[in-house]
């Protein structure tokens, strides 16, 4: 996990390449870390990008929705591509995605059918004004 972190090298098969530095095989580091993705200590492994620089655009959405339907919003939510996380907060909005999406009509697109969803009762799109850039690596 350390090493996928910030060294997953760029190659057709980089976790051949991780293996070989880790004296393992292939399929070993594969096994491990889908183990790792099944059991709910990763969520994903996969590269950053500057999605503006690519002509993405970006959103934080705060959704006010009965409890009662709380998991049937959130799991409509999820099925759309471009939402990179989804989570339940205290508070009048209660539930909270990021959004990120080819263009802005691609983005106005998905609100409106997230703000259709049965339980959501208000949304608000909190697009980013600046960016801030921070560098996470955890040791395990």
């Amino acid at each position: 996990m350390n090493r996928i972190q910030t060294g997953l090298p760029f190659d057709n098969r980089p976790f051949a390449v991780l293996a070989e530095k880790l004296g393992t095989d292939e399929a070993t580091v594969i096994e491990r870390l889908q183990w790792l993705k099944e059991h709910g200590y990763i969520r994903r492994v996969g590269p950053f990008f500057d999605s503006a620089k690519l002509g993405y655009t970006g959103t934080l959405v705060a959704v006010k929705v009965a409890a009662e339907k709380m998991k049937a919003v959130a799991e409509s939510i999820n099925r759309y591509p471009g939402v990179t996380h989804n989570y339940e907060r205290e508070g009048r909005f209660n539930l909270w995605f990021a959004l990120l999406s080819p263009n802005q009509a691609a983005q106005d697109k998905i609100l409106q059918e997230v703000r259709c969803l049965n339980g959501v009762e208000q949304l608000i799109s909190l697009p980013a004004t600046k960016k801030f850039k921070v560098s996470v690596q955890f040791t395990l």
